[in-house]
């Protein structure tokens, strides 16, 4: 019997980014993709996610910031790759928090004010 599908949504965001700008990143995220099971961060953004997880009674899994750097993603923001070892953190963070036989939905969605960024993987429970 095949295991339940879990979707986990990451996370990439500016230092300025406020909480409405990950919320509506979400939101774009289940208006395309549906119900998510759990948020994920890198350990250095966990705090604003953890404020997301908790308004919307959503686990969030932290991901330690080295590992996002060994993760192929389909965006390659130079920014990112700069900052953070990786083309897209958003990405990189869903995939590494989905776990074994992850698999990207699609490319990271963009907040309407450009502050943050969410992707959506979907992994067996």
């Amino acid at each position: 019997m095949e295991g339940r599908r879990i979707k986990v949504a990451g996370f990439g965001f500016r230092s300025e980014a406020p909480l409405a700008s990950l919320a509506q990143a979400l939101d774009q995220l289940i208006e395309q993709y549906g119900a998510i099971h759990r948020l994920a961060a890198a350990h250095s953004m966990l705090p604003l996610v953890q404020q997301l997880g908790q308004l919307r009674s959503l686990e969030v899994i932290a991901v330690a910031d080295a590992e996002l750097s060994s993760v192929a993603t389909l965006t390659q923001s130079a920014r990112s790759r700069q900052t953070r070892g990786t083309g897209s953190v958003a990405e990189a963070v869903a995939l590494l928090a989905a776990g074994p036989g992850e698999t990207l939905l699609g490319p990271r969605l963009i907040s309407a004010d450009r502050q943050a960024t969410a992707a959506l993987a979907e992994s067996a429970d």
